[in-house]
């Protein structure tokens, strides 16, 4: 589980990670993951959040997604800069995929979007 304040949770935090000006984003066919940098100097901590559709599968299934999902990115919080906002969104293939594949996918992404932020890849 990510603590509270790494959560993002407000419609216009994910609207501005995804669309906003400055954002970036990389997919690939199991995840997209889209990167927004925030103001970093009033001492934010990165922020991460999720989309699983309903495309990905049912209930069960896209519950087990987050949950797996939520595990790898608590992994990797630590190399992520104060003051990013990252959304990462499952694709319907992600629910099928093994939790390997989407770590494999979920890094290859992750250094993607802070290299063009600046951050630490």
């Amino acid at each position: 589980m990510l603590p509270a304040p790494n959560r993002l949770r407000e419609r216009s935090d994910f609207a501005s990670a995804v669309r906003g000006p400055g954002s970036t984003r990389a997919g690939s066919r199991l995840l997209v993951v889209h990167a927004h940098r925030t103001d970093a100097r009033a001492g934010c901590p990165p922020r991460v959040g999720f989309v699983v559709s309903r495309a990905v599968g049912g209930a069960v299934v896209r519950n087990r997604t987050k949950r797996r999902l939520r595990a790898l990115v608590a992994q990797r919080l630590a190399v992520v800069p104060g003051g990013v906002d990252l959304v990462v969104r499952a694709n319907p293939p992600a629910g099928a995929a093994s939790s390997g594949e989407l770590a494999a996918s979920l890094d290859a992404l992750w250094h993607k979007v802070l290299g063009r932020l600046g951050g630490v890849a």
